[in-house]
């Protein structure tokens, strides 16, 4: 398959899911950056610096997984490297969605080097969990302005801990994946819920 002849059914998952996490103050202003595989060597992903609530499919660019933008005349996000690193990882991966909502911020500056959920019912929406009896580790990950080294870095963490499902980035946002944008999506809203929880509980000082 041409990968313009899965475009335009990803881009149209995009748009909806950048409008459904707008909504809810996920991905303020142009925050934010979402992507898609396209066949086996090409990713969608968003235009450098467009309101996610606001996407057309001319927010959309290809480029394939050594980098190259396939799309004449435009930018591709400046991280990039970080959902490449993800679909060179892993081939069955189909989306890459990285938000920066409140309670992901504000975690990621509360917790060094990990933030740890468990008990909770919801992390059953995460891909291969069976129950609440499980303990999620999300990485922290210090935020570098030199975005390949950051990539370099979960690229070294991944290595040596399996199973992740997201990880943060210090004072800056999310990453989550999935076989599929639905898949990626649920990921996303599933965290967001743990993250209010998490952030809901240190309120009430437990």
């Amino acid at each position: 398959m041409h990968p313009e002849d899965s475009f335009g059914d990803r881009a149209a998952e995009l748009i909806r899911a950048g409008r459904f996490f707008f909504e809810r103050g996920w991905v303020p202003a142009t925050a934010g950056n979402f992507s898609a595989r396209l066949d086996d060597g090409h990713v969608l992903i968003t235009v450098s610096g467009r309101h996610k609530g606001e996407l057309g499919p001319e927010d959309f660019l290809v480029v394939d997984l050594d980098g190259q933008v396939r799309s004449e005349g435009k930018q591709p996000s400046a991280e990039l490297p970080l959902h490449l690193q993800l679909y060179r990882r892993d081939a069955s991966l189909g989306a890459v969605l990285h938000t920066h909502s409140l309670s992901a911020t504000l975690l990621s500056r509360l917790h060094r080097g990990e933030l740890v959920l468990e008990d909770y019912e919801v992390l059953k929406a995460l891909r291969g969990i069976q129950t609440h009896e499980t303990r999620v580790v999300v990485p922290v990950f210090a935020n570098d302005q030199d975005v390949p080294r950051l990539a370099a870095r979960v690229q070294e963490y991944m290595a040596e801990h399996e199973g992740l499902h997201g990880y943060l980035i210090s004072g800056h946002g999310f990453y989550t994946w999935g076989r599929s944008v639905a898949e990626a999506c649920r990921h996303i809203e599933a965290f967001e819920f743990l993250f209010a929880c998490e952030i809901e509980l240190r309120r009430l000082g437990r």
